[in-house]
């Protein structure tokens, strides 16, 4: 059964405004404005009352904000390839999974028939990280709605980047290091095994004198591109997409 319930008496509302609070590392000022975008419209008295204005505005806020961050952060990419990044960044998909990875599937308030449900639909994990967004606009102002979301979307972006110029992810890399650390990212072969007609390779990536998670491809190319992902997302602190081990 889902852990997401209906209105309970005020400690336990309380409580669990504490724990949205502690996962989305905010504190709100008027936490009615977060009462309003953990409630689903099947448990509020009125469609006023649940949190479907503030998805609207939070909509508006997320897109606002990828759609500046994709332009300082990618000053060579023409309006099509800005746009394909951010459709994908600004998805339902991607809202759903990182309202999931905060556990708001837990903490959402919903009504009687929606709370028995065994799982929380997308659409509602989609809407309430949406609604967060815009509670915490209201609440703090832009700066405040920006540290929230970059916080969260800045690894989708370099995920959907490499996405979106055909994983190459070693481009993504070398753009970063060379804004970063004035410098260029070196490949170093760790290891070979396999007969001479299916060799599989252990590469890693390094800037300067740090060196990220290693990655096995089937070829040189496909390890290195491997290695410049798992670089990339050890600089985000996310989970490797290739572990060597």
């Amino acid at each position: 059964m889902s852990n997401a319930t209906q209105l309970q008496d005020q400690p336990e509302i309380e409580a669990r405004f504490q724990e949205c609070e502690d996962r989305i590392s905010y504190q709100f000022s008027d936490r009615s404005l977060l009462k309003a975008a953990l409630t689903h419209a099947s448990s509020a008295e009125h469609r006023l009352a649940s949190n479907e204005r503030l998805e609207f505005l939070g909509d508006a806020i997320l897109g606002t904000i990828v759609c500046e961050r994709l332009f300082q952060r990618f000053p060579e990419y023409l309006e099509g390839e800005l746009t394909r990044i951010k459709s994908i960044v600004v998805s339902r998909a991607t809202c759903a999974k990182l309202a999931r990875r905060l556990g708001m599937q837990e903490l959402l308030i919903l009504g009687k028939g929606m709370a028995t449900h065994p799982t929380v639909p997308a659409s509602l994990l989609s809407d309430v990280f949406e609604a967060l967004l815009g509670a915490i606009y209201l609440d703090g102002g832009i700066e405040a709605a920006r540290r929230f979301t970059l916080e969260h979307v800045d690894a989708e972006i370099e995920r959907a980047a490499g996405s979106a110029a055909g994983g190459n992810y070693k481009s993504l890399l070398q753009e970063r290091a060379q804004r970063e650390n004035g410098a260029t990212p070196i490949y170093q072969l760790l290891d070979e095994k396999g007969p001479d007609h299916s060799k599989c390779f252990k590469i890693a990536a390094q800037i300067g004198n740090t060196a990220f998670p290693p990655a096995w491809g089937s070829n040189k190319k496909e390890a290195e591109q491997r290695a410049a992902l798992n670089a990339l997302c050890d600089l985000q602190g996310e989970d490797l997409p290739y572990p060597s081990e």
